[in-house]
């Protein structure tokens, strides 16, 4: 029996181009949980959002968080709701200002 492809939602896939484009930091959770470990990596550093966090848990499992404005998020769940981030749409009118002012000149 064929194996039916998994549907890739539209939504999540814009939202991972965008996360693409926001800085990434890698980091190992030593004996801490991820987010504990994430979230004292945020405070040592001074890193300002947005930023997009890695932490390996193990050799085989990296849980990705991201560092907004109102706190610490899980990567998948920005993913899918981008749109209420305004960090993220700052990020996407500067990525884009050309194909806007090209579409405008089009019509």
């Amino acid at each position: 029996m064929a194996r039916r492809r998994k549907r890739k939602s539209r939504r999540r896939q814009e939202g991972r181009r965008i996360l693409e484009c926001v800085p990434q930091y890698s980091i190992s959770s030593g004996e801490d949980k991820p987010v504990t470990a994430a979230r004292k990596f945020i405070h040592a550093e001074g890193i300002i959002p947005p930023a997009v966090l890695l932490v390996k848990r193990n050799e085989h499992t990296t849980d990705r968080y991201f560092w907004a404005e109102k706190g610490l998020f899980g990567a998948q769940y920005v993913e899918e709701n981008h749109f209420l981030f305004p960090s993220l749409k700052q990020l996407v009118e500067k990525a884009t200002p050309l194909s806007s002012a090209s579409a405008i000149k089009s019509v």
